[in-house]
């Protein structure tokens, strides 16, 4: 296999267990194979993009998981792929890290660039949002979350810890492109507990220092 130390590795995170609402918002969205909740998944996120054809072939041949998405851009790409087994799961994460000669630590830390709240949304703000969103419907009176997050791909681990945390509603997560961003709903409070708890976990996660010279 040829050496592959070009590729830049963005983000690396493993997730091991879906939640409910998460799994089924990434089955409105995905093109691939629908995760369901309760499974474990892996995402990874590279440079340039073309390359995640290669990674994609390479897990799915390392192990038993299914994917769920594959994103091709031409500076970016990213997988997801899932599995009842977090065996399967970590094997195929791990195959894709050592065909390029890489280990988690060589991923990008998450950088927050937004984390705001938005208290009693008015209905058409919340029209605004619904017109265009793929979760849970957002409602008059709701608060609102707003993160902003590179890389782009651990918009999906944020959801996810969102809704570990608290009793909120995933109105819209993207993972792909330059940025992620997520919109989660609810109640004041139990918001405002999945926004804090989302912060710790992001700042939580190792790599490298998310410079310029990296992206």
């Amino acid at each position: 296999m040829d050496s592959k130390k070009h590729i830049k590795l963005r983000t690396y995170i493993f997730l091991d267990s879906i939640q409910l609402q998460m799994a089924s918002y990434l089955s409105t969205v995905s093109r691939g194979y629908l995760p369901v909740g309760g499974q474990s998944c892996c995402i990874v996120e590279i440079a340039p993009g073309i390359e995640i054809n290669t990674l994609t072939d390479i897990a799915l041949k390392a192990t038993n998981v299914t994917p769920g998405m594959q994103i091709v851009e031409r500076a970016f790409g990213m997988l997801e792929v899932h599995s009842d087994n977090q065996g399967d799961t970590r094997t195929a994460g791990e195959s894709i890290l050592n065909s390029i000669e890489k280990t988690e630590a060589d991923r990008l830390k998450p950088r927050i660039l937004t984390s705001q709240l938005i208290k009693n949304v008015a209905d058409h703000h919340a029209q605004l949002i619904n017109r265009t969103r793929k979760g849970m419907m957002l409602l008059r009176g709701d608060t609102l979350f707003v993160l902003e997050v590179e890389p782009a791909g651990y918009a999906y681990y944020a959801a996810n810890e969102a809704e570990k945390s608290a009793k909120i509603k995933i109105i819209e997560v993207m993972g792909f492109g330059k940025f992620g961003r997520i919109y989660i709903g609810g109640k004041e409070a139990d918001v405002l507990e999945c926004k804090l708890n989302v912060e710790k976990r992001l700042s939580e996660i190792s790599g490298r220092s998310n410079n310029d010279d990296y992206k």
